[in-house]
């Protein structure tokens, strides 16, 4: 079942093999170490995951790091990184905090420009962003064309936990044996892996579900900024609320949660100084009533608050 699972998941990104993990965090810790040697070079995206920082520091290469999504700076990087071996650039898809999309088609091509792999973490884009939630790939026409890509059943494809590696039939091969998560560790229940080929498979055959997200997403961040609320620009099921003040975030999330709406409020050092919001993740399961109820309570507990007047 397992191995079915890995099929499919290649199968759904277009890709060669997968590698199966207890999460993803697993797999962005067990990615970068058997690959790249102090000859080699990482080009990391500032906001990227944690999980992903936590991977770059087990491994011996070369640290560079970029500023968010900017094409100019990581040109800049990938010009220092020339005195390296090898080069991988890796980002998230869908950055976790803001609910922005990397620019992967310019990623792509500087990559070409300056002999370098790209890696993407998809956890917060694959059963999201795309027509028919295939990530960030299908949504810039790169499907099959990115060596790595990471991911996880717990979110999009609500298996609570599993992670995976998918890409390059080599890569995968060496990860199999030196990935220490993998080789260290239990893998996911065959229960989890059931679920996740049927939910794979889902997808496959109709986009139902990810239609019913964009709407129902579109729908929310149109009415929250019609209060009067600061709203990230957004391209995923992420909706940050900017409230800017750390303790604001924290009064705020709570009335909200006496007014019966489960959301959590981030300040630093989970979001930079000065950047506190509440994050809002909208689901294709959401009705337009729950969205309605939500806006309500966000306007009321605004008032009160002194956000909105």
């Amino acid at each position: 079942m397992h191995k079915q699972l890995e099929a499919t998941i290649a199968k759904f990104f277009g890709t060669e093999d997968t590698i199966l993990y207890a999460a993803c965090f697993d797999a962005n810790g067990g990615v970068f170490e058997p690959l790249l040697t102090e000859k080699d070079a990482i080009i990391s995206d500032s906001l990227n995951h944690a999980s992903i920082i936590d991977g770059v520091r087990l491994c011996k290469a070369v640290r560079y790091r970029y500023a968010n999504a900017s094409m100019d700076d990581l040109e800049i990087q990938l010009k220092a990184a020339q005195a390296q071996r090898f080069r991988l650039i890796v980002t998230d898809g869908v950055f976790s905090m803001d609910g922005n999309v990397a620019p992967l088609d310019k990623i792509y091509e500087l990559a070409q420009k300056y002999d370098a792999m790209v890696m993407v973490d998809e956890s917060h884009s694959a059963g999201v962003v795309g027509n028919t939630g295939r990530g960030t790939t299908e949504q810039f026409n790169l499907r099959g064309k990115i060596d790595i890509l990471t991911g996880t059943l717990g979110k999009a494809f609500g298996g609570a936990i599993g992670g995976f590696t998918t890409g390059r039939k080599e890569i995968i091969e060496l990860l199999r044996q030196r990935s220490r998560p993998y080789l260290f560790s239990n893998s996911i229940p065959p229960a989890v892996a059931g679920a996740g080929i049927y939910t794979f498979n889902y997808l496959e055959k109709t986009s139902e579900l990810i239609d019913k997200l964009h709407e129902n997403t579109t729908y929310f961040v149109n009415k929250m900024k019609a209060a009067g609320f600061d709203i990230k620009p957004t391209q995923s099921a992420i909706c940050a609320v900017m409230l800017y003040d750390a303790k604001l975030s924290q009064d705020m999330a709570g009335l909200l949660q006496e007014e019966g709406i489960y959301v959590t409020g981030f300040y630093y050092p989970v979001v930079p100084k000065g950047q506190a919001r509440i994050r809002v993740q909208i689901s294709a399961a959401h009705q337009r009533a729950q969205l309605d109820k939500c806006v309500a309570a966000f306007i009321k507990t605004g008032k009160v608050l002194g956000i909105l007047k």
